[in-house]
């Protein structure tokens, strides 16, 4: 299994920065104006990153600051060009949610020179000195949720082995790598032993990995793999890493007669979407995770006001991004089936009983 690092130590971050320092002293030059914090997000079209932007505008705006929230659409060079707009309007601080961890470098090493201090948002930003925080959930155990609901749900009789196929995310996004390890973690001594089987052969990330988490692009694998390796053979479960790719998946399944003449593979998820948690409800996709994006967009907030403050954030951990440890705060996932959707997702006001009725 290819395998990406992640160094997690759980430390108190003590760093000093200069480029957080410098925001702090550029924001105090605006005199009587308004702080303005630039806010780069991935995509639309899902809607949890559509929570995390709104979360964060209501929450940066009611601390009395003004926002420039843009989405680049998974378009690398739109998000680097948003980003240098930012940077140029002089934002006093930059949160990103980078399109490709990778590709971010020289736009970032802009705003080090402007002393704009940047945090990098749910997906660590890789290879860049210029990031100075980063504020995300515990993805090693996401991974580790989604494989153990797995076992949970076909491991009990060990002596009746059972088929998965394994999808990872986007191979440009640092969190799937964590997300892959976290849940071989769980995974791999079941594949030992033979209580589980991947009938294709594919487990490594250059095999499994879907592009720009694309649904289509996993169903369309799914289906290759179906034809190959399943004709006859029933498939039990599918390890996916995020909602959008398990309503896909779960589509080609029931295209190949799933949930009629037989009934559906254990299908996870990630990120608790309205459909995929309708799914879950209906008795189709297995399982999600939840991350609570109102609680990462107040952490967020709350680091970005002490950074401009010139005072240390609160944070938990330090994560490796290939240059240097960023000081990190990583929230706690929690995974979510039929069985707790009411507690987690209604009693905490994320859904309401009538969104999830549809």
């Amino acid at each position: 299994m290819l395998k990406k690092s992640f160094a997690l130590v759980l430390v108190g971050a003590t760093l000093v920065l200069t480029a957080c320092s410098g925001g702090a002293d550029a924001a105090e030059g605006e005199g009587e104006g308004k702080r303005s914090v630039g806010i780069a997000m991935p995509t639309t079209s899902s809607t949890r990153w559509l929570s995390d932007g709104a979360s964060m505008v209501d929450l940066f705006e009611a601390a009395g600051y003004t926002t420039d929230l843009q989405y680049g659409e998974d378009d690398v060079d739109s998000q680097v060009s948003q980003i240098r707009g930012m940077i140029e309007d002089g934002v006093s601080l930059l949160v990103v949610a980078a399109i490709d961890g990778q590709q971010l470098t020289g736009v970032l090493q802009q705003a080090e020179d402007a002393q704009i201090p940047v945090i990098a948002y749910d997906r660590l930003v890789v290879g860049s000195e210029a990031v100075d925080y980063y504020a995300s959930f515990d993805n090693l155990e996401v991974g580790r949720l989604q494989a153990q609901h797995l076992v949970d749900a076909l491991v009990p009789d060990p002596a009746s082995p059972k088929t998965i196929e394994l999808f990872a995310g986007s191979p440009d996004d640092n969190n799937s790598y964590a997300f892959l390890d976290g849940a071989m973690e769980v995974l791999q001594p079941h594949l030992d032993s033979g209580a589980l089987v991947v009938r294709s052969g594919q487990t490594s990330m250059d095999q499994i990995s879907t592009e720009r988490w694309d649904g289509a692009t996993a169903a369309s694998r799914l289906e290759s793999v179906l034809a190959a390796n399943y004709s006859g053979t029933r498939l039990d479960a599918v390890l996916s890493p995020y909602d959008g790719m398990s309503r896909a998946i779960i589509a080609a399944l029931q295209a190949h007669g799933y949930g009629s003449s037989q009934p559906l593979p254990v299908v996870t998820g990630q990120d608790a979407e309205l459909e995929s948690v309708r799914s879950i409800i209906a008795g189709e996709q297995s399982q999600t995770v939840f991350k609570d994006t109102r609680e990462l967009a107040r952490a967020t907030v709350q680091m970005s006001e002490a950074v401009l403050a010139g005072e240390e954030p609160v944070t938990t951990t330090v994560s490796d991004n290939d240059v240097k440890e960023v000081p990190a705060d990583l929230l706690e996932p929690v995974g979510v089936d039929a069985s707790n959707v009411q507690q987690v997702l209604v009693d905490s006001g994320y859904y309401t009983a009538e969104q999830l009725a549809g």
